[in-house]
C-alpha cells in the first residue's frame, strides 16, 4: 500500500493506492470518494471505539468504514472533517494513543482499543478518552490547523493544553491537572493540561477547535429574528 497527502498543511487529504486484497478502515464521514474496484463495508470498530465513553456521548464513531480493493488495486481519499493536516505514524508492535476524534484512518494491522480504564480513561473529568492504537501498520491522525511535534529527551518535561493534544507514544509519562484562566472561563468550566515527562514524543494541533467554535458562535445567525 502507497498514500500520499495532498493540499497540506490546510486542507489535507489523504490518498491511498491500495493492491488487490489490501483494505484500509477509516471514520465515518472520511471518505472523498474511491474506485470502482474499491468495496466499501461499515462495521464495529472494536472494542475501543465502543468501550469508550466519548462514543457513548457522540464523540468517536463506534462505527468505521473499510474500505478493499477487489479484483485489482484501487484508490481511497480521505479528509479529515475540519481544515488541517495528516499525519502518519508507523506502528511497529508500540501503542500510539489519540485523543477522541483524532483517528482519521488505519491500515490492515493496527486495532483501535480503549486500555485506559477508570479514571484515566476520562482524564480529570473532562471527557477526554484517549484511544491506543496498537499492532503493525500505518495510523493516520488529524488535526485542526497545523501539527507540531514535540520530541523530549529523559527527563525532560513540557506542558500541553488538553485541547491542543492529538497523540502521544508509549513511552512518554505524564500526569494531568485542572488549571482556570481567561480562556476555561469563557469555555465554561476549568482547562485540563498534560505535563510530559521524557523520553517519548507528543504531537499537537496549532488551534483549539472549542476555543474557535466559542469565536464564531456570535458571528452564526440562528435563523430567529
Amino acid at each position: 500500500m502507497n498514500y500520499e497527502f495532498t493540499h497540506r498543511p490546510s486542507y489535507t487529504h489523504l490518498i491511498v493506492q491500495l493492491q488487490a486484497g489490501e483494505s484500509i478502515k477509516a471514520e465515518p464521514g472520511a471518505m472523498v470518494g474511491h474506485s470502482t474496484t474499491v468495496s466499501m463495508q461499515t462495521e464495529s470498530s472494536g472494542d475501543g471505539l465502543l468501550g469508550s465513553a466519548k462514543s457513548m456521548l457522540g464523540g468517536e464513531s463506534a462505527f468505521v468504514n473499510q474500505f478493499t480493493a477487489e479484483g485489482g488495486p484501487g484508490q481511497v481519499t480521505l479528509a479529515p472533517p475540519s481544515p488541517g493536516d495528516v499525519m502518519s505514524h508507523e506502528l511497529q508492535g508500540e501503542t500510539l494513543y489519540s485523543t477522541d476524534g483524532a483517528f482519521l484512518a488505519g491500515t490492515q494491522g493496527v486495532e483501535i482499543d480503549s486500555e485506559l480504564g477508570g479514571i484515566r480513561s476520562v482524564i480529570g473529568e473532562a471527557g477526554l478518552t484517549p484511544l491506543a492504537l496498537k499492532g503493525s501498520g500505518t495510523a493516520f491522525i488529524d488535526a485542526f490547523g497545523g501539527l507540531e511535534k514535540l520530541e523530549l529527551e529523559a527527563g525532560e518535561s513540557y506542558i500541553l493544553d488538553n485541547e491542543h493534544l492529538i497523540a502521544w507514544d508509549d513511552t512518554i509519562d505524564y500526569t494531568t491537572r485542572s488549571v482556570s484562566g481567561l480562556k476555561s472561563k469563557m469555555l465554561g468550566g476549568e482547562g485540563l493540561v498534560f505535563e510530559f515527562t521524557g523520553p517519548g514524543t507528543a504531537w499537537y494541533q496549532s488551534r483549539d477547535l472549542s476555543a474557535f467554535a466559542s469565536f464564531m458562535s456570535p458571528h452564526i445567525s440562528t435563523g430567529d429574528s
